[in-house]
């Protein structure tokens, strides 16, 4: 099973009634990582209304959010919602607030908080990860040019090559695919190619 996360961090501003909400969406791979995210904004924002926050993690599946001082499930709800409903994972959001001095309401607050994180989400570069097998493949300069003609049939991501004595490859392969390149490449080299599965992880193929 894959999993869909984001490339890195992204931020907009979000006006409501002269409030205005700003949301940073990050990716965190830990508890201490999302902890740490949300200080930083904190931190940024000292003078802010409210810091909202929601976050996903595959470690532990951990879920957590806040509605930091907004009445209850006004917040930190819509906003982990939207996590969501985008299937996101191993992500943190935070939505700050500054007061307009117009109160919005239950509904206007889930509105405009559901809202910005939407906005946060739309703006970021989305990664599906795949999980693959990281694979050596040791063979015959001879051999090279029929291997690596085959590998885009493949999806294969290339890590690194070294040209010694002979041809060294590192790829990273999907899992689904990986038993069927391997007969392929043991068949047009009459078995003469080394294949090593290294460890498996995840990586996004998007080019």
């Amino acid at each position: 099973m894959g999993y869909k996360t984001i490339k890195k961090c992204t931020n907009i501003t979000f006006t409501e009634r002269h409030s205005e909400f700003i949301a940073y969406l990050c990716p965190v791979q830990t508890n201490e990582e999302a902890v740490n995210f949300i200080n930083e904004i904190r931190a940024m924002h000292r003078k802010s209304t409210h810091n909202v926050y929601a976050y996903i993690l595959r470690d532990s599946n951990i879920t957590r959010y806040s509605d930091d001082g907004e009445p209850q499930g006004t917040a930190g709800v819509p906003v982990l919602d939207i996590l969501k409903k985008n299937a996101l994972t191993d992500v943190c959001c935070v939505v700050t607030r500054y007061f307009g001095g117009i109160l919005l309401g239950g509904g206007g607050l889930v509105r405009a908080y559901s809202t910005s994180a939407k906005l946060a989400v739309e703006s970021s570069d989305i990664l599906n990860m795949c999980e693959c097998y990281a694979t050596e493949i040791n063979m015959d300069y001879n051999l090279y040019s029929k291997i690596s003609y085959i590998f885009p049939q493949y999806e294969i991501k290339e890590v690194s090559s070294k040209f010694e004595e002979n041809v060294h490859l590192e790829i990273l392969v999907k899992e689904q695919f990986f038993n069927s390149l391997k007969e392929k490449l043991i068949d047009i080299s009459n078995g003469k190619i080394d294949i090593k599965k290294i460890k498996k992880l995840f990586e996004h193929f998007q080019k």
